[in-house]
């Protein structure tokens, strides 16, 4: 406790490029930087570079625990076609442009991870052929290639870390503000955090930042409570730092209504890909009815047009149907395990079953052992007892299933629509809609302000390669930046001081109030980070679609919630921290409450359910591609506190109408 006492020591560091996070995205971009540095010091640039993660990169961002697959891995595939999926899963609302140049560059990422040493499955008589060379993966699906990953994270930081050095590398460092420029407010000009291992306050000057924090978990009540707390289906240490810091500088936010709700194995989260897509199992009620492929399902999907009709139904569509079965009494929803392991060992040796067995463990083991305890725990064996699936609550990212986030410029080679509505972007060689590029790959709005993985939205389905390829691209794009702009001089528009007293403010008030009660955590003039944080999720959930209401709400609800958000935002004032660790959750806190009022003013401004299944407006309880196929935006005024939300015109850049089965 006494750690916290007085004033820390302030280390103040100027440098050209921060990256602020060491997740997958952070990793690509400095495994990047390596060979770019190179050529800009021939060029006479000496170009400085420092990475601040507020963990570890060894086990940093979502892909910590590890994964059983690579969820994007092009190989023979269209990139196009990859855009089309993107587009369809996300209720075709995203940015083609991201999407398709993503696709024809996230290959080489997985080639270097091979290459770096993550084990790829290979199908017979492959095994040993790198993929460069031509190789054929195992694929759990048209997208997707199995690997042995429980190390997948620790392979990719060590690459990255040998490329930019260690000595570039702050880790315990927690990055909690941006900070503008004095001459210039619509520009990025420094950051500043505290570290969560010493009384230390950091204050970087820079000519760009990349923000590359994760997304946002806990702002919404977790369906696993009491023993269970602490269990999420993505990283709990993702406090939305991305979303919240960048929208107080400035940037320009999209999509922010979109959200993420997986249907996971019941009490676990444990992923259900390899179920589905390798094991070939399917999700039956508690009838043992299929009911995905029932009649009246179908006809319950039809309502949603085009997007019910692809080749893979959206990810929220398959929600809303099992939402539905459960809603009519014939839940809960099992994951058949027992006839998918059992079908795949009729023509199997014991050894080859034992095998296959051996395979349906260690796909939690790669990536969520909780689940895996779980089955233990009750006593279930996957080929002799199902297991249930249930929804969780919601997530918001721009690297999975979901596609919130930033706007962001796009790249400068890709086209704009023909006279005749839509063109192969690979084949035009023209410009991109109005205010879709401004210059810099991965740039947002505020100058020298860069994203990619989580942080980029509109553009869904990146998964672990195509946040460490965004990450790559992000980089190029920062160094041509710092090139372009080598006389800048970066000035802070707040002083260091004003910073250490906002950012300090939570262990004052503890230190100024601790005396008054007996009980540490009980006391009228503060309040623990963890009560907060409660305070946030119940709101969310019961007002802006979380499990209490089936994902359902409505203007009126979300009315209350923006009355409740208010009043919280005040009593965040209030937050105590007892030690560096208090502190931490108090920031994560401020910055949930931000990107929580982001995702509910977005779904407030937005009068249609876009994402049946995800969320439901019951007062627009429909898609309407008339009024409402477009970007929701946002800008937040951090002096004002107000948000100012508004539609961007959306553009199909490839033809949605081409089959991509």
């Amino acid at each position: 406790m006494a750690g916290v006492f007085g004033n820390p020591e302030v280390v103040e560091e100027e440098v050209d490029i921060l990256l602020i996070g060491g997740g997958m995205g952070a990793c690509g971009a400095a495994f990047e930087a390596g060979p770019w540095l190179d050529q800009a010091k021939k060029a006479g640039f000496d170009i400085k570079i420092k990475l601040v993660d507020k963990a570890a990169m060894d086990r940093s961002g979502a892909v910590a625990q590890g994964l059983s697959a690579i969820n994007t891995y092009l190989g023979p595939n269209d990139p196009a076609d990859y855009a089309r999926m993107v587009s369809n899963d996300l209720m075709g609302i995203t940015r083609d442009d991201l999407a398709y140049d993503l696709g024809r560059h996230v290959d080489d990422s997985v080639h270097l991870f091979e290459e770096w040493g993550l084990p790829i499955w290979k199908q017979p008589g492959d095994e040993g052929k790198p993929l460069v060379e031509g190789g054929k993966p195992v694929r759990s699906g048209k997208w997707q290639i199995m690997i042995n990953g429980e190390s997948y994270k620790w392979i990719v930081a060590e690459a990255a870390k040998k490329a930019l050095g260690t000595e570039r590398i702050q880790e315990r460092v927690f990055i909690v503000k941006l900070v503008n420029d004095k001459n210039d407010s619509n520009r990025i000009a420094g950051a500043v955090g505290f570290s969560t291992r010493d009384h230390k306050l950091f204050v970087y000057k820079f000519k760009a930042c990349l923000l590359v924090a994760g997304g946002c978990v806990n702002i919404f009540r977790p369906r696993s409570v009491g023993e269970g707390t602490g269990r999420a289906w993505y990283p709990v240490w993702n406090a939305g730092s991305t979303y919240a810091m960048a929208a107080e500088a400035g940037a320009e936010l999209t999509m922010m209504e979109n959200r993420f709700v997986p249907a996971r194995f019941k009490d676990g989260y444990g992923p259900v890909g390899a179920w589905f897509l390798l094991f070939k199992s399917k999700a039956i009620n508690a009838y043992g009815e299929e009911y995905l492929s029932k009649p009246e399902s179908q006809a319950l999907l039809e309502p949603y047009g085009p997007y019910n009709r692809a080749y893979v139904t959206p990810s929220c569509l398959r929600n809303h149907v099992m939402l539905n079965e459960m809603l009519e009494g014939r839940g809960p929803i099992y994951m058949d395990t027992v006839s998918a392991l059992g079908k795949l060992a009729e023509t199997m040796t014991p050894k080859e079953i034992k095998h296959l067995e051996a395979e349906a463990w260690e796909d939690f083991l790669d990536m969520c052992i909780g689940q895996a305890g779980v089955w233990a725990g009750e006593n279930i064996e996957p080929e002799k007892k199902n297991s249930e699936l249930m929804p969780t609550e919601p997530y918001l990212l721009g690297s999975h299933s979901g596609c919130c986030g930033i706007w962001v410029s796009g790249p400068t080679d890709l086209g704009a629509p023909t006279s005749e509505g839509h063109a192969e972007a690979d084949k035009v060689p023209g410009h991109l809609p109005s205010g879709w590029n401004w210059g810099y790959r991965s740039m947002t709005t505020v100058k020298g302000l860069f994203t990619a993985a989580d942080g980029v939205g509109a553009s869904g389905h990146k998964f672990s390669s195509g946040s460490h390829a965004e990450g790559r691209l992000a980089m190029k794009a920062m160094i041509k930046f710092v090139m372009d702009n080598k006389d800048h001089k970066p000035e802070l528009d707040t002083s260091v001081d004003q910073l250490m007293e906002e950012i300090y403010r939570p262990v004052r008030n503890f230190l100024e109030n601790k005396d008054y009660t007996t009980a540490i955590d009980v006391n009228p003039n503060y309040i623990t980070p963890r009560m907060l944080q409660f305070r946030l999720q119940k709101i969310m959930d019961e007002y802006v679609a979380g499990v209490a209401t089936y994902y359902r709400t409505n203007a009126k609800m979300m009315e209350v919630a923006e009355h409740k958000l208010g009043m919280l935002k005040e009593d965040a004032l209030k937050m105590r921290a007892k030690d560096l660790h208090e502190l931490l959750r108090a920031w994560e806190n401020y910055h949930r409450i931000l990107a929580a009022e982001a995702h509910m003013k977005h779904i407030q401004f937005r009068e249609e359910s876009r994402y049946p299944g995800f969320y439901y407006r019951m007062d627009f309880n429909t898609v309407d591609d008339q009024n409402w196929k477009c970007f929701v935006n946002s800008v937040y005024d951090k002096s004002t506190k107000s948000w100012t939300v508004f539609k961007r015109k959306h553009v199909d850049l490839i033809d949605k109408a081409v089959s991509y089965k």
